[in-house]
């Protein structure tokens, strides 16, 4: 069953969920406070050899989401935010570092991630990357053309108004907005780069049918036709393709693409057991779980050892391989600034 499909059974638990309540619950020694699709077998599946079953999940639908209820004294053990949160959730008291002796296959993270001033501090590792993915135009190939999606700037044509979907994720979206003013590194984004990706937002604003929430949203919209375009992870495309669909994923307009990682934190003083939440982290970086979140999902892991042994033709076929043209990492930024990001993306949204 495609990913997408999964999704949607998770999704509908989740709807039928109180909030603040697990949607799997199991082992009560350990909660995960998750994105819906992480709780499946494969991600966890050396922890329930060792305790016999898997981890209790509670989930999220973005980050700001899981940053308010935890503030809000919702208690869990583990949480999976992105870069970009990582410095505010440890200004917020939030968390705590990992015990890295009992995780013994963080040497295989990339060193990039391991010297992080951000997620390493006095030697202190505080975010453990665990996915990645690629974030670039799909579109319908029988309504458009790969010289339609050479630029960025086609999100801006008046012809597509109503048949453009954007991410409501403000990353995403302003990573595509960067891109398409002209910066390709946001940690040098100054004001006025600011302001300008924000004024091209808005100008995308009236011609975006939704802001989609999650892969099977869009999914649904792009399998239909009701979507033409779309600003996505590399995920939606690749499921799509793989149901026949005419959509194809464009990483290499002339202005760029983006990539993202996320990863888990250690949430301090979580009531469950800290030994089961480091083996937890030990199990998800399992060479297997690169090979499923790869095959399954479209996605990259942070194991590089592991995605070193993947075959290239797997990863382009996914849409992971190496690009041509600029890549807006998201990395983490000026927290004063994604606050800004935070705030204005939420008026534009409403019209403002």
């Amino acid at each position: 069953m495609p990913r997408y499909q999964r999704f949607l059974g998770a999704a509908a638990a989740l709807s039928l969920a109180l909030p603040g309540f697990a949607v799997r619950a199991a082992d009560p020694d350990l909660l995960i406070l998750d994105w819906s699709g992480y709780e499946e077998d494969p991600y966890w599946a050396a922890y329930a050899e060792k305790y016999g079953d898997m981890p209790t999940y509670s989930f999220f639908g973005d980050e700001e989401e899981a940053f308010q209820k935890l503030r809000s004294g919702f208690r869990a053990d583990v949480a999976h935010p992105c870069p970009q949160s990582v410095e505010k959730w440890i200004a917020a008291g939030l968390i705590e570092p990992w015990d890295i002796s009992r995780i013994p296959s963080y040497a295989n993270v990339a060193e990039i991630y391991r010297t992080d001033p951000v997620f390493v501090q006095d030697g202190k590792v505080y975010f453990i990357p665990a996915d990645m993915g690629a974030t670039a135009i799909a579109y319908n190939t029988d309504a458009l053309s790969a010289e339609d999606v050479s630029t960025l700037q086609i999100f801006t044509d008046p012809g597509l108004e109503g048949r453009i979907s954007l991410p409501d994720v403000v990353d995403d979206a302003y990573a595509l907005a960067y891109l398409a003013t002209g910066l390709s590194d946001w940690t040098k984004a100054t004001e006025e780069d600011f302001q300008k990706a924000s004024a091209w937002l808005r100008q995308v604003h009236p011609l975006v049918r939704t802001y989609w929430t999650d892969g099977a949203e869009l999914a649904q919209l792009m399998g239909t036709g009701e979507v033409l375009l779309g600003w996505t992870w590399n995920e939606t495309p690749v499921q799509l393709q793989q149901e026949g669909k005419p959509i194809a994923f464009e990483r290499e307009p002339v202005e760029g693409s983006s990539m993202w990682f996320c990863g888990y934190v250690n949430i301090k003083d979580g009531p469950g057991s800290e030994d089961k939440a480091n083996d937890f982290m030990e199990s998800f970086l399992q060479p297997p779980v690169a090979d499923y979140m790869v095959s399954e999902w479209g996605y990259g892991h942070s194991n590089a050892a592991a995605m070193a042994a993947i075959d290239s033709a797997a990863l382009d076929e996914v849409g992971l391989g190496a690009i041509k043209g600029p890549v807006l990492q998201q990395v983490p930024m000026d927290i004063r600034l994604r606050e800004k990001m935070v705030a204005e993306f939420e008026r534009i949204k409403a019209g403002f």
